[in-house]
């Protein structure tokens, strides 16, 4: 079953595992977004959706830059810069969607200061990038425990600039193993049986450490957003593992082929993550104004629906019709292609 549009058929080949991946971290964070809480408990989507993708940013570095074939030195200086400028683009998308008030804490921000902290390691050998992972996944958790300001808000930009690298929601250095980890991945093959199989077994051994740390070794967590070495190496390790998965399934002869087709508008989803994530945040800015203004209760449920069936039946149309989605166009159009 060809699902794929003329303009599709023109771009360069995208991996179907990596689109749906990322189409189910769209979903993910629409639950976590839209569903009203009746205590402080986590779901399970509640910082695991935005840890699945921080791993695909890895990977989406790793396949920009060549993925098992960079390119020689002196062709990289193009590849830094595109890295550079969908940053700066990613962050101001971010600071802008921060001013909304949509009363979510927004990652592109933080997204766009992990690529920057990847950029100097870009095309640094596997062995190297993984033992940069293994440091820092120890590192940077008791450094963000060391640097944590309490409830001060940000009053300098030695704040902010701690907030974002440490203390914020989605601390870029205390989440760089997991980017590096997705950049290895990318590195060593995701279309390689070998590399799905170590992604899925390694990542779900990593999961068990992490979470069997929380409830074995006293004062440990793994928390959504606790920045703690056991959330990085449990959400990290589901992330990965999930990467793995749907690698296997997807290439798995027929099965792959049923796969591919049922999990379609997932990764139509995923392929459009930019333009859908920023009009979800827009929807809920509105819905947030509402409430603000006297309005209706939180809808919750309908909400989540309307969302998830909107965005899966929208991107699909849009990407099997038009292909590329209006941010990701733009965004290309800025940054230029590798």
């Amino acid at each position: 079953m060809n699902m794929v549009s003329a303009p599709e058929k023109l771009a360069p080949p995208r991996i179907p595992a990596v689109d749906i991946a990322r189409g189910l971290a769209i979903l993910g964070m629409f639950v976590a977004h839209t569903m009203p809480r009746a205590d402080d408990g986590e779901l399970l989507v509640d910082g695991r959706s935005s840890i699945l993708f921080a791993a695909l940013a890895g990977v989406s570095l790793g396949l920009l830059s060549g993925g098992t074939e960079p390119p020689p030195r002196g062709a990289r200086s193009a590849i830094r810069r595109v890295v550079l400028v969908r940053a700066l683009f990613v962050f101001l998308l971010g600071v802008l969607l921060a001013a909304l008030g949509s009363n979510i804490a927004i990652i592109l921000d933080y997204y766009a200061v992990m690529f920057l902290l990847v950029l100097p390691l870009l095309f640094t050998r596997r062995v190297i990038l993984t033992t940069a992972a293994a440091v820092l996944l120890f590192v940077a958790p008791a450094l963000a425990r060391l640097m944590d300001p309490g409830n001060r808000p940000p009053a300098s930009a030695f704040d902010i600039g701690r907030e974002y690298l440490l203390t914020g929601w989605y601390p870029a250095l205390v989440w760089l193993p997991i980017l590096l980890t997705g950049l290895v991945a990318a590195r060593s093959g995701l279309a390689r049986r070998r590399t799905q199989v170590w992604l899925l077994a390694g990542g779900i051994a990593a999961a068990v450490a992490g979470y069997g740390s929380s409830i074995l070794i006293p004062g440990v967590s793994a928390e959504a957003h606790s920045g703690s070495t056991a959330e990085i190496l449990g959400s990290g390790g589901t992330a990965f593992a999930v990467i793995g998965l749907l690698g296997l399934v997807t290439t798995a002869g027929r099965l792959g082929d049923t796969a591919r087709a049922v999990l379609w508008p997932l990764g139509a989803a995923g392929a459009l993550a930019l333009t859908v994530y920023t009009a979800q945040i827009f929807m809920l800015a509105m819905v947030a104004g509402a409430q603000e203004s006297g309005g209706p209760e939180y809808p919750g449920w309908p909400l989540l629906i309307g969302l998830a069936v909107a965005s899966l039946l929208g991107a699909s149309l849009w990407r099997y019709f038009l292909g590329r989605g209006p941010l990701e166009r733009l965004l290309t159009a800025l940054a230029g292609k590798r």
